[in-house]
């Protein structure tokens, strides 16, 4: 299976079961929840289709660290940002979410990193 169909397939899979459950939602009148659900979808769509990078064994570790966070700063940040979920009306909000984007991209790398080398994965 080519780099793009996995990308596709983690991808997909998620997003089409949190698409589901946010037209459910908006049919029954819950809209900030239909919307909220929409905006998870989109970043389950982005994180799960982004993780083949991480297939790529002829790039360093370094290297898909780096394109997985630029993937990530150009796709899920603004989601961040016009989501609703973080109160932005100013270039410091802009750069309180940047802050937390950047603590749990570091946070969860770092998991991950633990986790792959205990378990060899």
């Amino acid at each position: 299976m080519t780099l793009i169909m996995k990308s596709i397939f983690r991808g997909g899979i998620p997003f089409i079961i949190m698409q589901s459950i946010a037209l459910l939602l908006y049919y029954q009148g819950q809209y900030k929840d239909a919307k909220s659900t929409f905006f998870s979808g989109l970043v389950a769509f982005i994180v799960g289709a982004a993780t083949v990078i991480y297939n790529i064994d002829q790039w360093s570790l370094t290297k898909q660290s780096i394109v997985h966070f630029l993937i990530m700063l150009a796709t899920i940040y603004p989601i961040l940002l016009f989501s609703g979920w973080f109160s932005v009306s100013t270039f410091v909000d802009a750069l309180k979410v940047f802050g937390v984007f950047v603590l749990t991209g570091l946070v969860l790398w770092s998991i991950m990193f633990t986790l792959t080398k205990i378990f060899k994965w």
